[in-house]
């Protein structure tokens, strides 16, 4: 973690009584913002909070997706707690959320998307990454349409597993919800990411040392 961070649970300090959107603010439990190391290379981005991340106040932790998700990320170094842990020891990476609010019997709308930009785009904006993770397809559509040249809809998260898009800015590295991964598929982005990160994966965009 970035020695000067002091939290890694919504370390920049956003507003945890968001009322932009009515529709979801009257129904959540809490605001999930971002989680993690403000000094990382990769921020991980998913579109709502699970029931178990709500409950938890951290994205992807606390069910059998977010267990997997911890899993994958503590197989290629980027978490040094166990799977289970709502709480993980990350470091190098960082998880947000396209919308910060769950609603129980419904996806965020476009428009509640639109009106939780701002949080995605400081965060981003803060770390400065180097590679970004859409986890999921309404990941990499809403990233794609912002940080890639290409058609947002002709990039499908099923082909772009454990590969690369090469963005304005930053490298995406598209990632299958962990809900919908077989054990293949978690095995064969592991084997990517690994393989990654021993390239030169950094650009050349006057980023402050580590």
């Amino acid at each position: 973690m970035d020695a000067a961070q002091e939290t890694r649970r919504n370390p920049y300090g956003m507003d945890e009584d968001c009322r932009n959107c009515a529709g979801l603010c009257d129904q959540r439990e809490r605001v999930v913002h971002g989680y993690g190391d403000v000094g990382a290379d990769f921020v991980f981005v998913a579109e709502s909070p699970s029931a178990a991340s709500e409950a938890a106040g951290v994205p992807l932790v606390g069910d059998d997706a977010g267990e997997r998700f911890q899993h994958i990320l503590g197989s290629v170094g980027l978490n040094h707690s166990l799977p289970s842990s709502t709480e993980p020891e990350l470091a190098n990476a960082y998880v947000t959320l396209l919308s910060r609010c769950r609603h129980p019997d419904r996806e965020a709308t476009a428009d509640e998307r639109t009106r939780c930009e701002p949080y995605l785009n400081a965060d981003i904006r803060m770390i400065n990454p180097e590679v970004l993770v859409p986890v999921g397809q309404r990941a990499l559509t809403e990233l794609g349409k912002e940080y890639t040249t290409t058609p947002a809809d002709s990039l499908a998260v099923t082909e772009l597993h454990g590969d690369t898009v090469r963005g304005r800015g930053f490298e995406l590295v598209p990632m299958i919800h962990p809900r919908e991964q077989s054990d293949a598929q978690t095995d064969a982005w592991i084997n990517f990411f690994l393989s990654f990160k021993d390239t030169d994966y950094r650009q050349t965009k006057g980023r402050r040392s580590r």
